[in-house]
């Protein structure tokens, strides 16, 4: 369930009393940059002040990260200039570009999960450091974090950290090597509410404090809430530069990022049919950093989406875990078409007709350094679709890959091209052509939404709704009640590992919900 966070008063919000120079932070004029021929950037432009947090909104793809690659090293400009302070930079990496003071904590974080944070730490720091031992590392994130108000246990293994924790050693790592500009990828995409709300207000003190914060987001309310200029792009150009986030009203930032208006998605226009899953007495222990389940029942039925909301980490992972495989229950059932799946493996199901979209499209949806004509023909390899036992036939691959591509308008994609250069809308559009095929009667969707802009999100929400009406069943799993309300025929809550209450969707009322949430820590 999402909610919005609350809005620090601009006027008791000042801003910072010193600043590292009175020259603007950043600016970037001109910026070109292409990818076999492609154009990602178009006389792309952008001025950072310090002492500000300064949101860039755009649709997946628009260009965003890209910019944002381009000032701190990660990627060369093929045109434009770039200027820090007052001089001019041109970072050919990402160690040069935190000499100069500018750092990026990206999306998915950049951590090896069988250290330590210090050890990480230590490990980004690189050989130039000072420091020589995890001890003196840990020491020094200590001072940093207390410094900062941004608590990090630099004693504790990544692989053991929650994603906020995780993200915190990101920024506490990025400041340790010097970043007076910091730069956030979509950072709240996988948070809490209450963890979104706790950065982001870290976020207003470091810039108050006279640094200097790029946030890349799709989130309307973020900007309204802790920005204090936008600029918007699309398709690789800036289409409204450094507006005052005051003066710019959210229906004019979200034309300008698709170019024209968008419709609502409705719930499928069909009538739910017959039982086609039915889940009885499902049961998992509990973990330490995992919710379990406990009893939880529900049906299904065919031609209908049936959409379960909730706080996340009442048990909704674990419940696609189960779903998918990745889990063996305790006790329960889960009945497909008449046939328990619950101790299937992962290929039974799929043969049974069970589809998955994970919420991390890349943990267990996609793998990132294969092609998009691999990753699409990953499901299809051990029935031969994609040639013999022993022996792939990549022509077949290649075309197959090409019509999903035009299917599916996955932008800036070839069947050769690696997954990991899509954008997060982009990659969500492989798994969709990937997963909704002739043979899927049920799809399990987590979060499909997440982390994608306007046009992505309509997009994924009419293949659904296509697919439903098609007569293909959907369990829907969002924290983002909208969302769930937008396409379900029917609502569920999920509170502690259980479904606590289920009713048609037009009779949902924010006292219902509030009632079956209630009590959660």
């Amino acid at each position: 369930m999402t909610t919005a966070p609350q809005i620090v008063p601009r006027s008791a919000d000042s801003r910072p009393e010193t600043s590292f120079g009175s020259a603007p932070a950043l600016e970037m004029r001109g910026i070109g940059k292409a990818f076999d021929g492609r154009p990602a950037l178009v006389e792309a432009a952008f001025a950072l002040e310090w002492g500000e947090v300064h949101a860039i909104v755009g649709e997946n793809g628009a260009g965003k990260s890209t910019l944002m690659n381009v000032a701190t090293g990660v990627y060369a400009a093929d045109s434009g200039e770039q200027v820090m302070n007052g001089e001019a930079i041109s970072p050919r990496s990402p160690v040069e570009a935190a000499a100069a003071g500018l750092g990026m904590v990206h999306q998915h974080f950049r951590l090896v999960d069988s250290f330590t944070v210090a050890e990480n730490v230590l490990l980004g720091l690189g050989r130039k450091s000072t420091l020589r031992s995890p001890a003196e590392a840990a020491a020094l994130i200590s001072a940093k974090s207390a410094e900062i108000g941004l608590p990090v246990d630099p004693h504790k293994v990544v692989a053991d950290l929650s994603i906020a924790e995780r993200q915190r050693v990101e920024i506490v790592k990025v400041l340790l090597l010097g970043a007076r500009i910091l730069v956030l990828d979509e950072p709240t995409a996988v948070l809490t509410e209450e963890e979104a709300e706790a950065l982001l207000s870290f976020v207003r003190r470091l810039s108050r404090a006279g640094h200097a914060v790029v946030l890349i987001t799709h989130k309307f309310r973020e900007v309204s809430a802790f920005c204090d200029r936008v600029t918007v792009m699309r398709h690789g150009k800036t289409v409204l530069s450094g507006a005052k986030v005051a003066e710019v009203s959210e229906t004019e930032i979200a034309l300008l990022m698709v170019g024209e208006t968008l419709t609502v998605s409705g719930r499928p226009d069909s009538i739910p049919g017959p039982v086609c899953l039915e889940i009885d007495g499902l049961s998992l222990h509990a973990g330490e950093h995992r919710q379990g389940l406990m009893g939880l029942g529900l049906e299904l039925r065919a031609s209908e989406v049936l959409g379960i909301a909730g706080v996340g980490g009442n048990g909704q992972e674990e419940l696609v875990a189960c779903l998918l495989g990745l889990e063996r229950p305790d006790a329960g059932s889960v009945m497909l078409n008449g046939e328990d799946i619950a101790t299937a493996d992962p290929r039974r199901r799929r043969e049974a007709g069970l589809r998955v979209i994970p919420a991390d499209r890349f943990a267990t949806g996609l793998i990132r350094d294969m092609s998009i004509a691999d990753n699409l023909a990953l499901t299809t390899v051990a029935d031969g679709a994609a040639g013999g036992l022993f022996f792939l036939n990549r022509g077949r691959m290649r075309l197959a890959a090409e019509r999903a591509i035009e299917t599916f308008d996955i932008r800036g994609a070839a069947p050769e091209r690696s997954a990991a250069l899509l954008s997060g809308g982009n990659a969500q559009k492989v798994l969709l052509a990937r997963e909704l095929d002739d043979g899927m009667k049920v799809l399990v969707a987590h979060s499909p939404s997440r982390g994608l802009d306007m046009r992505a999100t309509q997009f994924v929400r009419s293949a659904i709704r296509k697919a439903v009406e098609a007569g293909a069943a959907c369990l829907l799993i969002s924290e983002d009640l909208q969302e769930v309300l937008s396409l379900s025929h029917r609502v569920a809550v999920m509170n502690r590992g259980t479904i606590v209450g289920c009713r048609p969707a037009q009779d949902v009322t924010p006292e219902w919900i509030g009632a079956l949430l209630a009590g959660h820590a």
